[in-house]
């Protein structure tokens, strides 16, 4: 499906970008000790070299967090001026409440909705392209979207096709609204559920598990290797015709890292010189929906990304989905003057959100203490409830 976006003279442009990875390492050589492998036989297959792991005290939630506060650092805007999050993960903290909602709370972004979208490794452009929508629409003006995911909690690490390939990781952006051209400027978004025994994590609402493990992933990699070198180089085609330009005017493709040979393939396919995509695949492995926010931000950071670049993100997963996407490049739009004191303001919402959550935790503790003592005072303790 290609969306070339609303016509309404808004545009939604990238003001702001960050990246959040555990420190914990676990390179090929560990995981040889875990099943039989070793790091030339990865390495060959894959191009992946080490990977980060979440220790006992991270999860999606605290790396979306982290990687939020660095894209709102590099915007220089304020929580309370985001509209809307949106949090693209296979591995959220709950079902509910929603990863997004538990990001929002901690920043401190009281006037800001929230909500969680699972579209696997597609997932990070079908988010940004659900906010960029918002934005253009006129409906919001500040989104913040984020991949997030804890890929390493949803492995069978018996399994040497899954647990070789997969990280941990977050990456975020922030969008801004603006009236000067540029920004998102088309999105295809595909599925084929035909697919969806291909690639998948079972729940216990799984009708039919078929010898597979709940909330572990499996995945048919002879076939998700043909599916993806397919539909890379079908939508990103797509959208670089849906937004005006040639495949030549691509300076840049930061697509979802999944396996190095896919992004080879895909290259050779497109015409696009291998120099023009980006990879930190070696260092990250298969980070689900994080891997091209990650990718961007590396990439930004190392000055591969310059103002009016052209720049194609391709995501590519369960569902089976798709997506693909083609952004100028114009960080210097934003809507505001920065603000005075600006990453002070922003760290007393960080801290005043957490005092806010501990005295809302210990006021229901105490609320409910009383119904030990005082069950008369129940009903209107349960409708002080309600009405929270």
């Amino acid at each position: 499906m290609a969306r070339k976006g609303l016509k309404t003279g808004i545009y939604a442009h990238i003001v702001g970008w960050g990246m959040a990875v555990p420190e914990n390492v676990m390179t090929n050589d560990d995981i040889s000790a875990i099943v039989e492998t070793d790091n030339e036989w990865i390495v060959s297959r894959t191009g992946i070299r080490e990977r980060r792991i979440a220790n006992e005290k991270e999860s999606t939630a605290t790396l979306a967090y982290k990687a939020a506060q660095l894209a709102l650092d590099e915007a220089d805007i304020l929580p309370t001026d985001i509209d809307l999050i949106v949090v693209a993960t296979s591995t959220p903290e709950h079902v509910f409440p929603s990863t997004a909602s538990l990001v929002q709370d901690w920043l401190g972004a009281g006037n800001a909705g929230a909500f969680d979208l699972a579209a696997a490794c597609s997932g990070f452009v079908y988010a940004l392209n659900m906010a960029a929508d918002s934005i253009k629409s006129g409906s919001i003006q500040t989104a913040v979207v984020i991949g997030s995911e804890t890929m390493s909690r949803v492995l069978d690490w018996q399994d040497r096709s899954t647990c070789i390939l997969f990280g941990d990781g977050a990456g975020a952006v922030v969008l801004q609204a603006s009236e000067e051209e540029g920004g998102i400027l088309s999105s295809v978004l595909g599925s084929d559920g035909a697919g969806a025994d291909l690639l998948a994590i079972p729940t216990t609402n799984s009708r039919e598990l078929n010898g597979h493990k709940v909330q572990k992933m499996y995945m048919a990699g002879s076939e998700v290797f043909k599916f993806a070198t397919r539909v890379v180089d079908e939508s990103i085609r797509e959208a670089v015709n849906d937004a005006g330009i040639d495949l030549k005017d691509v300076n840049l493709v930061v697509p979802h890292q999944a396996n190095l040979r896919i992004l080879q393939t895909a290259s050779k396919k497109l015409g696009i010189d291998l120099d023009r995509w980006v990879s930190n695949l070696d260092r990250y492995g298969n980070t689900s929906a994080a891997s091209i926010p990650l990718a961007l931000a590396e990439a930004v950071n190392a000055g591969r990304v310059k103002a009016n670049d052209y720049l194609v993100f391709v995501g590519f997963g369960g569902g089976l989905s798709w997506a693909s996407m083609v952004v100028k490049w114009m960080p210097k739009v934003k809507k505001n003057q920065p603000y005075p004191l600006g990453r002070q303001r922003r760290q007393l919402s960080y801290g005043m959100a957490r005092w806010r959550n501990r005295v809302n935790r210990w006021r229901r503790i105490l609320s409910r203490m009383l119904l030990i003592f005082q069950p008369s005072k129940w009903g209107k303790l349960r409708n002080a409830d309600k009405d929270e």
